[in-house]
């Protein structure tokens, strides 16, 4: 499978890069090919502006796009899995891939209504993995209801709602403290998911 992995944080040597590379080695060796989008490193602009806001709401999926909306759906054209890899800050993605959204998925593109006010898509995605380190330990995560309440808008809204038939998302919590063995378990997990995927 050809996976498109895009990686949000604004520090490609970080911890949250780490773990993007030990997945994507799990990637590599379960015989998957890769393409690496650093939406930081690129400089992607995460704003909406008045211009694609109009053509969004005027509901027309023939409108033309922004290239840059067109290049990332391009993209995703050669992938038939998607990987989002991003720190947990503050209950959600980070700004630039909360954009990555906006603009990206398009009327026309990710989503339509037909006459009966069903849903159709035109993206090829198959399977689709949201993987965040987050600060937290799993156990207050679960607590105070953050893993469920990201899951619903990655996966349900995010994923499924735009026609992925599989999505999932692992918050992988405890690196409060930022302890040794707290990074070599949140490693290990992730190479296991690109294993896995």
């Amino acid at each position: 499978m050809h996976v498109l992995v895009l990686f949000a944080h604004p520090r490609r040597a970080s911890f949250t890069g780490e773990v993007a590379d030990t997945f994507c080695a799990g990637l590599a060796s379960a015989g998957h090919t890769v393409e690496f989008a650093d939406l930081y490193a690129e400089g992607f602009d995460p704003l909406l502006d008045a211009e694609q806001f109009g053509l969004e709401t005027s509901l027309d999926p023939a409108s033309p796009r922004p290239a840059d909306v067109e290049a990332e759906q391009a993209r995703l054209d050669r992938a038939q899995g998607l990987v989002f890899i991003y720190p947990f800050w503050w209950s959600d993605v980070p700004a630039i891939l909360k954009g990555w959204f906006d603009r990206v998925w398009t009327y026309g593109y990710a989503y339509a209504y037909e006459a009966d006010r069903s849903r159709t898509t035109r993206l090829p995605i198959r399977k689709a993995l949201a993987l965040s380190p987050a600060g937290h330990t799993d156990e207050k995560l679960d607590a105070l209801g953050l893993r469920e309440a990201h899951r619903k808008v990655m996966v349900e809204d995010r994923m499924l709602g735009v026609g992925i038939p599989e999505g999932r998302l692992e918050l992988l919590g405890g690196l409060s403290g930022n302890l040794p063995e707290e990074r070599r378990r949140i490693l290990a997990a992730a190479n296991s998911l690109g294993c896995a995927f």
